[in-house]
């Protein structure tokens, strides 16, 4: 069934047509081109991010040979989703979709206490400085340069931004200790699974993709089974299942993107309202001045995507602790 299910979507991805226009602000879509640029961007920002080439026969045309996917690696994972609870400093939430199917869920999303005005002030740059700084930004991964303001990782909005529903969620600060003595260099080792986490373009969706690979304490592969219990069950079995990699020869835990497009319109659109809130605000301190921002530097730009993307796919495993591999 496996085979058949791949061969069936390999055909699909080889039929559809390479988005070619910018939608990614109207659809939340973007094109090859897009999604390498947001690539850079990670890498840039974000060293432990690398750029792969995978198999030679798997390669996309559309894509740099040497730029087929991205990929970081060793990624921690301390606990598994069954030991995380609910209290009133977590909450659940759903981003309603336009077509009327079911909302997507975002589990544990209150964990990270994101401020709109402290969003869009990264966004943005801070104060005079707003012209100057959004107008400097260039993606040159390997030249020396000056750093640049982007929307820190932890102040992108989480879904409960973009639609309301409470439900409480929290984490169960117990950790997983045991007792060892095999080379009695010490009494209790923390029982740590790692993640290869990969980052792919799916041409069907037009979007990125997730895919994961674990390892438990001792770097053995992990079951389907394990990498379930890393999974929000919200998701686990439905949205996230077993296929095979598009550019490698195995198989790997996959979020499926048929929504992603969706909700990340629906984030970006927030942040873009609060960017012009914020900067009409910065318009009245400039008055006439010709070098009053325009309304344009306040949105969000497509290099800060797969940023965005990563906060989004943290609701589907929260547990997976990427968080470290983003810079401020």
């Amino acid at each position: 069934m496996t085979s058949i299910q791949s061969l069936f979507f390999g055909i699909r991805e080889y039929l559809s047509p390479v988005l070619k226009n910018s939608k990614f602000k109207e659809t939340g879509c973007i094109t090859p081109e897009e999604f390498e640029a947001a690539g850079d961007f990670l890498v840039y920002k974000c060293p432990t991010w690398k750029w792969e080439s995978g198999e030679v026969s798997k390669r996309r045309d559309y894509l740099p040979a040497e730029k087929q996917f991205l990929i970081t690696r060793n990624v921690p994972c301390f606990r598994r989703v069954k030991q995380m609870e609910y209290t009133e400093e977590d909450s659940e939430t759903q981003v309603e979709t336009e077509d009327g199917e079911e909302a997507w869920v975002a589990t544990h999303s209150g964990r990270v206490a994101a401020n709109i005005e402290e969003i869009v002030q990264q966004i943005e740059g801070e104060d005079d400085e707003i012209t100057k700084r959004m107008s400097s930004i260039l993606i040159e991964p390997d030249t020396d340069k000056e750093e640049v303001d982007i929307p820190d990782y932890d102040d992108i909005p989480d879904i409960e931004d973009v639609v309301e529903d409470d439900d409480p969620a929290a984490l169960n600060t117990t950790s997983n200790v045991v007792a060892t003595h095999d080379d009695g260099l010490s009494d209790k080792i923390l029982q740590v699974r790692t993640y290869d986490v990969f980052i792919t373009y799916d041409k069907y969706y037009q979007t990125p993709r997730m895919w994961l690979f674990g390892y438990d304490e001792h770097r053995s592969p992990l079951t389907s089974t394990q990498i379930f219990e890393d999974i929000s069950q919200d998701y686990a079995k439905k949205t996230v299942t077993i296929e095979a990699h598009p550019h490698l020869n195995m198989s790997l835990a996959s979020i499926h993107p048929c929504r992603h497009a969706q909700v990340m319109k629906k984030i970006i659109e927030k942040m873009n309202e609060e960017a012009l809130k914020k900067f009409e605000l910065l318009k009245q301190q400039y008055g006439n001045s010709p070098n009053a921002p325009q309304a344009e530097q306040a949105q969000v730009r497509v290099d800060q995507y797969l940023i965005i993307f990563l906060k989004f796919m943290s609701s589907v495993v929260p547990t997976i602790d990427y968080d470290h591999t983003i810079s401020a």
